[in-house]
């Protein structure tokens, strides 16, 4: 403990508090308010923070005299030491408080009201001022610190303020064209996806991130088609492919120009091998 001049022990600040606060990404980007429990030191109420009993009061401590520190001869030096009857303090207490046991502050949980602005991310902290631990010698509270961890999502990974989802489409859809419904933050939306377009092709939907919580900004969201394969096909389905597959053969590579491309990326590469 500090002490001031003549061994008078000064008011020491409450310690700063950590707390995590989980929250769905919907909440971080839309914020909300949020009621949560802390547990933290506070200020005995039974005796105002003193830790002496009703009635009575700390005195001086009569092995240091207040001064916090014993001084002990060693050879040619004088070493100062930790006072062991008052701990530093300067002060000791011969009739403590029978709720807080001498020490001025109890254990509490403290239910507070925490205010979550949108577009907060992970690692973004919060500070609430004076919410921390109970200071001591009436000493200022200190600050809670309430850290935001958004949890993962079902369909969107956060980038910054954009969003990021794989949309699935038909071999059909993706060959022919068609409209997609995708889901935003806001709402329901549809894309148009064009005729021949390829897995991994990527639709910017502008506006529809995330408004950033440090700017007037407001991120995309970005949409990857993922073509899929039909499974669990009839008899007859396989045969409608196999007469496709056997059409699309003839056409030769102008059906698939990736192929042919990756064909000759390969016959290169084992060319280079026996040479």
């Amino acid at each position: 403990r500090k002490r001031g001049e003549g061994g008078k022990t000064r008011a020491q600040r409450g310690s700063d508090l950590l707390y995590n606060l989980e929250l769905t990404l919907e909440d971080a980007v839309h914020g909300k308010e949020l009621q949560i429990d802390v547990p933290t030191m506070v200020a005995c109420q039974t005796c105002e923070g003193s830790g002496a009993k009703k009635g009575s009061a700390a005195i001086t401590c009569p092995t240091c005299a207040g001064q916090g520190q014993v001084h002990m001869q060693q050879g040619f030096f004088m070493v100062a030491q930790t006072c062991p009857e008052c701990h530093g303090s300067g002060q000791v207490i011969k009739h403590p408080c029978t709720d807080c046991y001498g020490r001025g502050r109890v254990q509490k949980n403290k239910k507070l009201s925490v205010k979550i602005p949108a577009g907060v991310n992970n690692g973004d902290k919060i500070r609430l001022h004076g919410e921390g631990e109970a200071g001591q010698n009436g000493g200022p509270a200190g600050n809670l610190y309430v850290q935001i961890h958004v949890k993962p999502h079902a369909i969107f990974e956060r980038e910054a303020d954009d969003l990021h989802c794989e949309v699935p489409v038909s071999f059909v859809c993706a060959a022919l064209g068609g409209e997609v419904e995708v889901p935003t933050l806001q709402g329901r939306v549809k894309i148009k996806v064009p005729s021949e377009s390829q897995t991994g092709k990527v639709f910017r939907l502008r506006g529809k991130g995330i408004k950033s919580v440090r700017s007037n900004h407001t991120g995309d969201l970005l949409c990857k088609i993922t073509v899929e394969t039909p499974v669990n096909l009839t008899k007859e389905q396989q045969d409608l492919l196999t007469k496709l597959n056997d059409s699309l053969e003839k056409g030769g590579e102008r059906h698939s120009p990736k192929s042919k491309s990756w064909f000759k990326g390969v016959k290169e590469f084992f060319e280079g091998l026996r040479s």
